[in-house]
């Protein structure tokens, strides 16, 4: 796992995005792009090898402790702003979930697992 080094506001950083280095297309070589447009927000951008989404390659996994958690596939660079969207309502969620699945945008039909907190 590569974790990106920047803390914001001081804060430690709680939230984690983890994208898939193993995948066709994966995502992995935006993680720097991905934790720099990030960077006022208190996210961890790391890379891992193969996680098991195989079928949906372009992985990518939200997460925080206490929070559900979403793992979405069959992703693309044109899906980055979904991402950058969906990272804040993520971060503004008590619990990491959401009474309206709007947030989600096009990532909605991408969802391959929510697994709560």
């Amino acid at each position: 796992t590569r974790p990106h080094p920047h803390r914001t506001s001081g804060r430690a950083m709680t939230h984690t995005i983890t994208l898939c280095q193993s995948c066709p297309g994966s995502l992995a070589p935006l993680a720097d792009d991905l934790a720099g447009t990030l960077k006022p927000l208190p996210y961890r951008v790391t890379a891992t090898e193969c996680m098991s989404g195989c079928t949906c390659p372009a992985v990518v996994a939200f997460r925080a402790p206490g929070k559900t958690a979403y793992l979405f596939g069959d992703l693309s660079g044109a899906d980055l702003p979904a991402l950058l969207t969906f990272a804040r309502a993520y971060l503004d969620s008590p619990d990491g979930t959401f009474a309206d699945a709007r947030p989600l945008g096009t990532l909605r039909t991408k969802a391959i697992a929510r697994i709560p907190g």
